[in-house]
């Protein structure tokens, strides 16, 4: 008759929960994802250029590579700095002996697709007979389908 109501011992203690409650990280997870799609347009760089896409994988980076960028003009630029042609070889003679002989700079070439392409070999030229052969070409993402 007495079995089955409850004991004194276990009226005052409640059942374990045993469910997550992920409402909170969710919220966080939201505000980090709004934080991220405000601050990554703001990321890009200095000199405005329209880059090719490409299949090609990122490359891995160990120093802090010189930026050379060709924008829709034609203006050239080195990290951020307007340059012109005349003073481009120069400039690009400083920077490979600034760099140990072991390890010459890594170079990042931009160049606007809609640029003539005997303009942007006249500048790898250059950069080829100051002795900077480690020209990276940057494009963006995927290729899209035309």
């Amino acid at each position: 008759m007495a079995g089955n109501l409850p004991s004194q011992r276990a009226r005052g203690r409640r059942a374990p929960m045993a469910e997550i409650n992920v409402t909170p990280m969710v919220d966080v997870m939201l505000v980090l994802l709004i934080i991220f799609m405000v601050t990554a347009p703001l990321l890009t760089a200095g000199v405005p250029v329209n880059l090719p896409d490409s299949r090609a994988k990122p490359l891995d980076q160990d120093q802090k590579p010189v930026q050379i960028a060709l924008d829709v003009r034609g203006r050239l630029f080195v990290n951020d700095d307007e340059v012109t042609e005349s003073i481009l070889p120069d400039l690009l003679q400083q920077i490979a002996a600034k760099a140990p002989a072991d390890r010459p700079p890594q170079v990042y070439l931009r160049a606007d697709r809609s640029l003539d392409y005997g303009r942007v070999m006249r500048v790898m030229g250059e950069l080829n007979r100051a002795g900077l052969n480690k020209v990276s070409l940057v494009t963006v993402g995927k290729e899209s389908p035309r």
